[in-house]
């Protein structure tokens, strides 16, 4: 169960994510809302189709079924103006440039989310090569975040950090929802599913079934 109680006004909120039918040739099915400053969570073995729903919300992969954001359908809009708005941090960012700065538009912003995080500043200033597993992690979080996303699609955000780290990106996290925004969460940690969530499913074949809601 959730660690945490659901506020009211989450209650009675309209659903700022709605899915209807969302499903491909390996998903099964999925029919969801998710209101403003509320976060879902998804739990299953590897290979089981968490990454594929992730995907398929964000548009990156072919699929059916129907997805609206404030009301908004996705099919009325542009892939890239989709993306914008519901972003996909997947466990691994990709990285176009070996110098991590060139990926950061705003530096005051990054390195402002990059402390809360626990990263130094000169990490911005590394090469990608120079970063761990989990300063990559996290810095793929930080790039998230700096676009202001209404939906953050979180991919085992803390799969390779130490429980210090996890519980800082998890504070930054719960700041995220508490500003409005949704967050669903594929994580293999069902501890973690309860400290964030408000409701779960797990997903096995595809097919996914609530866990509590």
């Amino acid at each position: 169960m959730p660690s945490h109680a659901r506020p009211e006004s989450a209650i009675e909120a309209p659903p700022l994510l709605r899915l209807r039918g969302l499903y491909s040739e390996r998903l099964a099915p999925v029919s969801l809302d998710l209101a403003a400053g509320e976060c879902a969570a998804v739990v299953g073995a590897s290979g089981s189709g968490k990454s594929l729903l992730l995907r398929q919300i964000a548009d990156l992969d072919p699929g059916h079924g129907q997805a609206e954001l404030a009301g908004r359908r996705r099919s009325a809009m542009r892939g890239f103006e989709w993306r914008r708005l519901v972003v996909y941090c997947q466990a691994e960012a990709g990285w176009w440039d070996d110098h991590v700065a060139a990926h950061y538009t705003d530096r005051a912003a990054a390195l402002a989310i990059m402390s809360r995080l626990g990263l130094p500043d000169a990490k911005l200033d590394a090469l990608v090569h120079e970063l761990s597993t989990g300063e990559r992690q996290r810095m793929g979080l930080v790039r998230a975040l700096l676009q202001a996303p209404r939906v953050l699609l979180l991919d085992e955000p803390t799969a390779a950090l130490d429980p210090a780290a996890t519980a800082l990106v998890e504070a930054e996290l719960l700041r995220y929802l508490a500003a409005g925004a949704a967050i669903l969460l594929v994580t293999h940690s069902p501890e973690q599913a309860a400290r964030l969530a408000r409701r779960s499913w797990r997903m096995a074949q595809g097919h996914m079934e609530p866990l509590w809601t």
